[in-house]
């Protein structure tokens, strides 16, 4: 494993102007890699496709249905035995809606107070960290100190956005061990 230093580009042109000035900085093309980097949620690591096996605020979600039901059963079968005095044989209709509405609002509620929080600004939840950008990439293994500092300088000369940091292996061209889910490092 070495650093790597990576930097985003929109255009196919930009990366191979990228390439071109990082092999004048002394970088071999088997220690540089370009590709393309998804949308979140679109990197087809899972055979139905998507990112994950299931979605960062759905960790209470069964939870949350079980309680819902549990609640909306009690207050529906009160509501039903009261509604049939009432409403006769539409009374156990009347109550398991109300049941289920009532059951509904219960397990969104405790679902949201189980959850992350909503305040703005806030980096604190799985659902909260910034995913790393779409588009084109260029990364380059990088050997020392001295060899960052031209990396650096050469993608910050042609307006490289978003430079990060990370540990990884590139062989060949490739990336081995990208994770297009890890948190970029970026570097100011």
């Amino acid at each position: 494993m070495s650093r790597i230093i990576a930097g985003h580009f929109q255009l196919q042109e930009q990366i191979d102007a990228a390439r071109a000035a990082l092999n004048q900085a002394g970088f071999s093309d088997s220690r540089i890699s370009a590709f393309f980097v998804n949308q979140p949620g679109q990197h087809d690591l899972h055979t139905l496709g998507g990112d994950r096996d299931m979605s960062p605020g759905a960790k209470e979600t069964p939870e949350g249905v079980v309680e819902g039901v549990a609640v909306g059963a009690v207050v529906g079968a009160g509501i039903g035995t009261a509604a049939t005095l009432a409403t006769g044989p539409l009374g156990p209709v009347v109550g398991a809606l109300v049941g289920a509405h009532v059951g509904s609002l219960y397990s969104f509620n405790k679902m949201k107070e189980a959850g992350e929080s909503e305040k703005h600004g806030e980096n604190n939840g799985e659902n909260r960290r910034q995913p790393r950008h779409p588009g084109m990439l260029i990364a380059v293994a990088l050997g020392g100190l001295d060899e960052r500092e031209r990396a650096l300088e050469a993608l910050h000369r042609l307006g490289a956005e978003h430079i990060e940091e990370a540990e990884g292996t590139i062989a060949n061209g490739d990336w081995l061990d990208f994770d297009p889910l890890s948190i970029p490092v970026l570097v100011a």
